[in-house]
């Protein structure tokens, strides 16, 4: 069972994110590496030329470790020398959420970052408890959502759905029934994004 999560975002020209994500495979399967690679995907509603990794890692250490590698890398991820940017944030899941499991969730993924008030995460928590059941045709479409361990207050949920007409009949749906956002939730955010993303074909998360 994970206990933490990794999101790494590499950035590079936008014809690049093959080789990016054909390097970055490579990267953390090889011999030595730590964690377990759960997603892999490229944006295409955003930023584009974006590929976004999520690893899950039992302990601190491990992802710790895994953290250096990368640092401490003349070719972080094996990109080749065309990644503009990169940047690995460390997680911790909501602890009511069940782990990450590779699964087919449709292809189409959201990952919404929220950053919040300080202080707020623990109602965001609590908000976040009440709603998943009642609104369990949705919330079965949550991969995970995870809150930061380093950097500003926020957390990050990744959604998976077959289209986007069935993301928003679904957020239409519950959104009329009172049954989300979860209680409490909006009133701890202070800056709110959202990005679309298509899963690779060696993503244990599709």
């Amino acid at each position: 069972m994970h206990s933490f999560y990794e999101l790494t975002t590499l950035s590079c020209p936008i014809l690049s994110v093959p080789k990016v994500s054909g390097g970055a495979l490579a990267f953390v399967s090889e011999d030595g590496a730590a964690g377990e690679l759960l997603g892999c995907w490229r944006t295409e509603i955003g930023q584009l030329g974006r590929l976004l990794l999520l690893r899950g890692f039992e302990t601190a250490e491990e992802l710790a470790a895994e953290r250096r590698r990368a640092l401490l890398s003349g070719d972080p991820f094996h990109a080749g020398g065309v990644v503009t940017a990169l940047s690995m944030d460390s997680y911790v899941p909501f602890p009511f959420l069940p782990p990450v499991q590779p699964r087919h969730m449709g292809g189409i993924y959201e990952f919404r970052t929220y950053h919040l008030k300080p202080g707020g995460l623990p109602p965001t928590l609590a908000g976040w408890k009440k709603a998943i059941e009642p609104a369990r045709e949705y919330t079965s479409h949550l991969a995970i959502n995870m809150y930061a361990l380093d950097g500003p207050p926020r957390i990050t949920h990744i959604w998976g759905f077959e289209s986007l007409e069935e993301r928003a009949a679904l957020r239409a749906k519950f959104y009329a029934a009172g049954l989300w956002p979860p209680q409490g939730g909006p009133e701890q955010i202070l800056e709110a994004t959202s990005t679309i993303a298509l899963s690779e074909d060696s993503s244990p998360l599709r």
